[in-house]
């Protein structure tokens, strides 16, 4: 399992209880901007997996499917829209990242990540057809990915295909009446600022990774907002160390331990008038990836109340 998509959420028995059925499922209580959620990648029961989403106070989450890439099923997704009626959840955003090899690293993920390479590049395309379908039929508005290591020179020959990959996802999930966005980390802000603008598509947006920025050596996740801001229409919140090995990634750590500001960040967004979720991602598992993720919540709760007083 790469390190992007480890996470695991084994442990869900811990919390996870039974739970009353729900009653002519009234759809879920509109979210408060800003509100927190959970980014999940389901490996075991769905139903698990809900359920611990609900026990740990959340009313959105952020699902990260790859497991279902090839099985996007007119079934799978009639189970997912009952749960998350029955759990009175919100699910904001799916992502796929697959299919084929990813490493996170600076010396093969230009080759493995994202759209950009063109050994994977068109199953990339294709699985994010497919997960965008299936958002389309749960009823989820947003569709995200890592589109990859996006050439900083625009003369670079593989910027224009990159453009165009992007471009053929962004209009797909136009014609399913969502929102695609590429999540930050393998660019710089100005980077995909210019991708932004050269695909030119209207429901064209950025999943701002607060850690991801840092991870990579990109930028300061307080002043990528000062570039992307308009432009950010989901959150990872997460939290890493700069990079110090040039072949590999910074470290990502519990939320407060490392260099994310989330007050300087949540002020920004409340500024920009930012009405998404905060999805918070630990890449952990198990009982480890529940203990801190109450933590990283409670952390949260605290710096978004004073950022937005």
């Amino acid at each position: 399992m790469n390190r992007r998509h480890f996470t695991s959420l084994t442990a869900s028995a811990l919390l996870a209880q039974s739970l009353p059925s729900a009653r002519a499922a009234a759809p879920p209580a509109p979210l408060k901007p800003m509100a927190l959620g959970w980014v999940i990648t389901p490996f075991g029961s769905p139903e698990e997996h809900f359920q611990t989403v609900q026990k740990l106070g959340f009313t959105a989450c952020f699902l990260s499917l790859d497991k279902y890439i090839g099985s996007f099923t007119p079934a799978l997704a009639g189970q997912y829209r009952d749960l998350l009626a029955k759990y009175q959840l919100t699910a904001t955003t799916v992502e796929v990242v697959g299919p084929g090899t990813l490493e996170w690293n600076f010396t093969q993920g230009p080759l493995t990540i994202g759209v950009v390479p063109p050994k994977t590049r068109a199953a990339r395309i294709d699985a994010l057809r497919q997960v965008s379908d299936f958002a389309k039929q749960v009823g989820i508005p947003q569709v995200q990915t890592h589109c990859g290591f996006i050439p900083e020179d625009p003369n670079d020959p593989l910027y224009p295909q990159a453009v165009e990959a992007i471009r053929t996802v962004a209009k797909h999930c136009q014609g399913n009446g969502q929102d695609f966005l590429m999540e930050t980390g393998q660019e710089t802000p100005i980077t995909m600022l210019r991708a932004l603008r050269d695909v030119a598509m209207p429901n064209l947006g950025v999943g701002l990774d607060t850690a991801n920025l840092i991870l990579y050596g990109k930028s300061n996740p307080v002043e990528a907002i000062n570039t992307l801001g308009p432009h950010i229409k989901s959150v990872h919140a997460k939290d890493g160390l700069w990079p110090t090995d040039p072949d590999k990634l910074g470290e990502e750590v519990l939320i407060g331990k490392g260099a994310v500001d989330f007050h300087q960040v949540f002020t920004k967004l409340h500024h920009l008038g930012y009405s998404g979720v905060v999805s918070i991602e630990r890449e952990t598992s198990g009982a480890q990836q529940i203990a801190d993720v109450r933590q990283e919540k409670l952390y949260l709760e605290r710096a978004l109340r004073t950022a937005t007083a």
